[in-house]
C-alpha cells in the first residue's frame, strides 16, 4: 500500500471532510430517498433516481477519502525554515522570463490547490524545487515550454 505524504492541516481537512459527509449528507440523502419512495411509482420518479445518484457519489467519495486516510502519511512541517526546499515549506520564486514572484507550499497530490499557492511534491516543479537553496536556479519543462525560476525565499 502506497503511503500518501499529507500536511496535518491537509490531513485534518479530510478527516472533517469524512465526518461531515457520513453523519450529515448521508443523513439527508437517506431522508430524500424516503421522501422520493412515498411519491409512488419509482419507475418514473425523477426524484428517486436523483436521490440514489447522488447517495452512490456520497458512498463512492466516502470509499475514497477512507482510503487517502488510511494511507496517508502525516509529514510535520518544520519550526523553523529550513536552509533547503522541503516537504510543507513555502517557497518564493522568481520567474526569470517575466520577473513576477509567486509563493507555493509544497503539499501531498490530494491537497494540492494552485490557485490557493499550494503545489504537490510530485508535480514537476516541486520535484525541481525539493533539495534547492534560496539563489538557485531551477528549470521546469511545462505545457507552454521551459520555465526558469530563481529561489527567493523559503519559509514555513
Amino acid at each position: 500500500m502506497e503511503r500518501i505524504p499529507m500536511t496535518r492541516q491537509g490531513y485534518e481537512e479530510l478527516r472533517e471532510e469524512l465526518r461531515r459527509l457520513q453523519t450529515q449528507e448521508r443523513q439527508k440523502v437517506i431522508k430524500a430517498i424516503e421522501e422520493a419512495r412515498a411519491h409512488g411509482d419509482l419507475s418514473e420518479n425523477a426524484e428517486y433516481h436523483a436521490a440514489k445518484e447522488k447517495q452512490a457519489h456520497i458512498e463512492g467519495r466516502i470509499q475514497e477519502l477512507s482510503d487517502r486516510l488510511a494511507r496517508a502519511e502525516v509529514v510535520d512541517i518544520p519550526k523553523s525554515p529550513p536552509s533547503r526546499v522541503q516537504f510543507g515549506v513555502k517557497v518564493t520564486l522568481l520567474n526569470l522570463d517575466t520577473d513576477e514572484e509567486v509563493t507555493y507550499q509544497l503539499v501531498g497530490p490530494y491537497e494540492s490547490d494552485v490557485e490557493n499557492g499550494k503545489i504537490s511534491v510530485t508535480s514537476p516543479l516541486g520535484r525541481a524545487l525539493i533539495g534547492k537553496e534560496e539563489g538557485d536556479e531551477v528549470e521546469v519543462q511545462t505545457p507552454k515550454g521551459l520555465r526558469v525560476y530563481e529561489v527567493v525565499k523559503i519559509e514555513v
